[in-house]
Order: structure tokens, then C-alpha cells, then sequence
């Protein structure tokens, strides 16, 4: 759509920042504004010609056609508030995606509480690898793309389907407005409690997202889960395979030496590229979704071997006074306690956890009698207390006995870090935000105690 204007309200987040850069790539000329504008997508938008604004000064906005309005934007908003003042015409991200970029795609959509980028972005790169050429927009930036979303010219778009909700006028879930013929839905657990009272509200957006799937489409269920197997039973009118550890599933995935082998009308072995049980699964899930779109198993496993990772999972960050600093983007306890599990799969030398519970679940204390049984695989954990935490960090973490400590601040976690950690130790910092720039903070303090004891 050449010389159209897009101004994005929202547009650092991953999702929005996504929309912008395929809105780019498109041909429209692209804007936006965001609260505490930040690399790294401030740098990709950047670098793709996209002008940025700093805050919601309403007098700063340009005239445009259409305004895209991020889902973490409320009414009482600057620039929401003079978008309605004006009588603008306005859309939602998945809604502008949804009628732009998705309708004449075969959308693959990946969807759950955990493993959904890393998922995307194995499937992303399967398709590209089989001479796909796919679009993608991923919560996250696959190391073989640099990006987190492109248009591709195939007919096969890979989205990471969240469900968040859409926008300030629109509560339903994003997935909703994605319409995908394969579905991925890898697991379902009680997650997003600003927004959802109970895990049953969440299943009935997932259920929603069923209905939108064709007779003709296929839904790959984690055969594993419960709460899916729950949610699919509430109606499903598409093909359904299920895939998982136990002998019912359609697809059986089994440990196999060094590696695994998935089991259905055909088989093959695959080694993941990533640790841990749960990256087979989301392996085996991509595999399968290719497999759908004519992708046979046996190259999509070739596939695995030259995947390059995803920025923020199990990431080393930095080396410093032979102490290794990991990132990771883990929040809720299962993803925290799989991520621990599947690092030790990789590191001999102890593990220090450092996560700071910063999601809303997290900071309204739904999990927080989960917390130190998520943390109890690694040899010590140091938790961040957020301003305004309502419930006690040190009865949650009081399991953890001595090997537990609570930091008011940053500096004094890196302080209570850095007097811990000894040569061969890791330490896996998560966290789903920036956490205060606590990576190059820890690297610099144990570059510094190495260099005075030298």
C-alpha cells in the first residue's frame, strides 16, 4: 500500500514492534510512540526507517489515516484520549494484522502458556530451510533471522498466537483474529491473572481460538495436558493429532540415546538444538506443523542442526571472572524450574538462579507458593523484591533454607551474586523484562573482583 501512514501507539513491545516492521516492509510509511522507547527493538525498528517517539504527547502525533493502539495502553491514555477526542479511525495490532497481512496466508499459529517463541521460531526455520520462504512475527528474535517478523513471499505465515488480550475496546484474546489452519497448542496453565480470574476464563479463550480452526485445518495438541484435553473437549470440529511422552498420542515421543524419536504414521529421529524435555517437545511440535504443510519429517529434523537459537533463551550474555552470566526469559514456575533443568542438562559447575518475579501473575502472589520449589534446582537463588510487593518474598522462599536470598534492589543483588559466585559457577538470570540492565552489571562486578585479586 504505497505513500499510507501507520502511527503506532505501543510500538516497542514485541508484538507491535512486529506489526510495525511488516507494516514497513509492506510499503507504509510507519511511526510510533512508546513510554521508555529501548533497544533492542528501538535499534531493529530504527534501523528499518521507522521514527520513533519518546511519551504520549498528543500535539506530537502525525496525521494519519488509521492509528494502531497497542493492548497495554489504557483509556485515560494522552494519546488514546485524543485519538477518541478526535474521532480517528483506530484498530488493534491483531486486527490490523489480521486484515492486512494474514487474509489470503495459510496461517500456522502457536499457541500456549509456555514454549510459544521458541516453538514459532523452530518452525519459522524448518520452513525456511525446506525452500518455505514463510512470514513470521515471533515474540522474540530467532537467531537465524535477526528479526522478529518479515512478510516472506511463500504462502505460509508462522505466528506466535498470544492470549493476552487485544486492546483497551477489545478483551478478547489476540489469537482470536489470527485464523490459523494448523494449530500448535503446546500446554495451558493458569497464567495472565490481571486479566483472567480463573484457569477456565483462559480456557474458553482457547476454545474460541478452536472454532476459528477449518474442518480442513489440523490441531496438534500437547497429548500431555490435561487442560487441553479439556478445552478440545468442550467442541472441536478439525482434524486433531496429539503429540507427547504417553503411549496414547497419536505421536509418541521417546528418548533415544542422546537424542529423540517421534513415533506416528511415520517416524524419525531428531536431536533438539536446545535442552531439556520441554525444547523436544516444542521440537516434535514444530516438526509436525511442517510436517502438515508438506515439510517431511526427515528434513525438518536436518532443520534442528542449524537452528541458531533465540535471543533471551538460555542466552550467554557474557563471560567474566570464569563465571558464566545466562539469560532467559522465564516468569512463571514451570518455565523457571524446566529452564534450571535443562541448563544443568548442559553445565557441570553449580547454577545461582536470579529471577525477578516481575510479570502481574507473579507480583499479585497467585504462584507464590510455587516459587522455591520452581527454584530448587539450583544451588542458590537470589530473588528481587519489587517496590509494592504485597506478599512475603522470605516466607516463599523460606524452603530454599540458606541457600535463598531476597535483594531489595539490583545492586544488591549483584552484590550478593557476585560475593557468591566462584570460577565454573553459572548464572541464570530470568526474567520477562530488562531486570534492570542486571546482566552487564553482574559481568562488570565480576570482572572487576577478578581484576583486584589478580
Amino acid at each position: 500500500m504505497p505513500d499510507a501512514h501507520l502511527d503506532i501507539l505501543g510500538i516497542c513491545g514485541t508484538f507491535m514492534g512486529g506489526i510495525a516492521l511488516l507494516a514497513r516492509e509492506r510499503g507504509y510509511d510507519v511511526t510510533g510512540a512508546d513510554a521508555g522507547v529501548y533497544p533492542p527493538m528501538s535499534t531493529m525498528l530504527e534501523d528499518a526507517g521507522i521514527a520513533l517517539r519518546e511519551g504520549w504527547d498528543p500535539a506530537a502525533m502525525p496525521a494519519t489515516e488509521e492509528v494502531v493502539i497497542g493492548n497495554a495502553l489504557p483509556r485515560g491514555n494522552p494519546s488514546v484520549e485524543a485519538v477518541l477526542d478526535d474521532g480517528r479511525a483506530y484498530t488493534s495490532g491483531p486486527e490490523w494484522l489480521a486484515r492486512h497481512i494474514l487474509h489470503d496466508r495459510w496461517v500456522l499459529a502457536v499457541a500456549g502458556t509456555h514454549g510459544k517463541t521458541t516453538t514459532a521460531s523452530l518452525l519459522a526455520w524448518i520452513l525456511e530451510y525446506a525452500g518455505y520462504d514463510p512470514g513470521f512475527l515471533i515474540g522474540g528474535v530467532p537467531g537465524n533471522f535477526g528479526r522478529s517478523a518479515r512478510l516472506g513471499s511463500g504462502p505460509f505465515f508462522v505466528i506466535e498466537a498470544d492470549e493476552y488480550d487485544t486492546a483497551f475496546f477489545d478483551k478478547r484474546s489476540k489469537f482470536v483474529h489470527f485464523r490459523p489452519r494448523t494449530l500448535v497448542l503446546n500446554n495451558l496453565e493458569y497464567d495472565h491473572a490481571d486479566i483472567f480470574p480463573d484457569l477456565a476464563a483462559i480456557q474458553r479463550q482457547f476454545h474460541h481460538l478452536v472454532r476459528t480452526v477449518p474442518g480442513s485445518g489440523l490441531i496438534l495438541a500437547n497429548g500431555d495436558d490435561a487442560a487441553l484435553a479439556a478445552t478440545l473437549a468442550m467442541g472441536c470440529w478439525s482434524t486433531q493429532a496429539r503429540f507427547g511422552t504417553g503411549a496414547a498420542n497419536d505421536w509418541q515421543l521417546l528418548a533415544d540415546g542422546d537424542g529423540w524419536r517421534l513415533n506416528g504414521a511415520d517416524t524419525t529421529a531428531f536431536t533438539p538444538p536446545l535442552a531439556g524435555t520441554h525444547n523436544a517437545r516444542n521440537a516434535a511440535a514444530a516438526l509436525l506443523a511442517a510436517r502438515h504443510v508438506g515439510v517431511p519429517l526427515a528434513v525438518g529434523a536436518d532443520a534442528l542442526a542449524d537452528f541458531q537459537g533465540v535471543r533471551r533463551r538460555l542466552e550467554v550474555r557474557g563471560e567474566a571472572g570464569g563465571v558464566r552470566v545466562i539469560d532467559d526469559f522465564a516468569h512463571h514456575p514451570t518455565a523457571i524450574e524446566a529452564t534450571i533443568a535443562a541448563l544443568r542438562t548442559q553445565h557441570a559447575g553449580r547454577i545461582l538462579a536470579v529471577a525477578e518475579p516481575r510479570s502481574n501473575t507473579m507480583r499479585l502472589g497467585v504462584h507464590r507458593e510455587r516459587l522455591s520449589a520452581s527454584l530448587n534446582g539450583a544451588d542458590a537463588a537470589f530473588v528481587l523484591r519489587p517496590e509494592g510487593l504485597e506478599w512475603d518474598l522470605d516466607a516463599a522462599l523460606a524452603p530454599l533454607g540458606e541457600r535463598a536470598h531476597a535483594g531489595d534492589d539490583v545492586d544488591a543483588l549483584v552484590a550478593a551474586v557476585t560475593a557468591e559466585a566462584r570460577p565454573g559457577d553459572a548464572v541464570l538470570v530470568m526474567s520477562n523484562g530488562g531486570f534492570g540492565g542486571i546482566h552487564e552489571r553482574l559481568l562488570a562486578a565480576l570482572a572487576d573482583r577478578a581484576e583486584h585479586r589478580a
